[in-house]
């Protein structure tokens, strides 16, 4: 084509510190000058954590900031729902603020506007990258180079690791729920259930 509406593709697929085995960006409705950005982190644990926050007129908040939503993927909210388009926080809103950099192992509908990733893998809710993001941190998103990358040190992963606990989001006695959180499958995988494939079946049910 020798007129194109835009020079590459319109999704990008980033990797880095932040996602080891991916992330998504719809880089045509990215803002341009956020296409490569660094930034301050404030982090949401949840989506209940999210709505019960982000409106806060006390929120610890600037444009320049980075917004983090985690534990909305397949096995932590769970089910992976369509809550990725994190909103601007309303007294930035009221500034004039359009967007922003917004991550989340979540998804969102594919007509919605703005700098965010999605379907960070592995989730939040099994130990993945986004699990030990820290409110102050400070993420870097280079989508010309494909990279989501966090500044803090292997050392400094580690020790947050050490502390991780499960999220109770992800237990269940029986049922439908407990055979969901025991087989699903990361987003790079399709979101199926384990035993639906035919790849050696390694999660334990009754």
């Amino acid at each position: 084509m020798n007129d194109p509406i835009h020079s590459g593709g319109s999704i990008a697929f980033l990797k880095g510190s932040l996602a080891g085995d991916g992330a998504i960006i719809k880089q045509s409705a990215c803002s341009p000058d956020l296409l490569v950005h660094s930034g301050r982190t404030v982090v949401f644990d949840s989506l209940q954590d999210l709505a019960l926050r982000i409106d806060d007129p006390d929120l610890d908040v600037v444009k320049e900031d980075v917004l983090v939503l985690r534990n909305s993927g397949p096995k932590g909210a769970p089910g992976m729902p369509e809550s990725g388009y994190i909103p601007i926080p309303k007294k930035l809103a009221a500034e004039g603020v359009k967007d922003m950099v917004r991550i989340s192992d979540c998804r969102m509908s594919g007509t919605a506007f703005g700098t965010i990733i999605l379907h960070c893998v592995p989730e939040a809710a099994i130990g993945g990258p986004l699990a030990l993001v820290e409110s102050g941190d400070t993420i870097t998103l280079n989508v010309l180079e494909r990279r989501l990358t966090i500044d803090i040190s292997e050392a400094e992963f580690e020790r947050r690791r050490g502390n991780w606990e499960h999220p109770k989001s992800q237990e269940a006695e029986r049922g439908y729920r407990k055979l969901f959180l025991d087989t699903v499958m990361q987003a790079n995988e399709g979101v199926d259930f384990e035993f639906l494939t035919k790849r050696p079946f390694t999660a334990k049910t009754p």
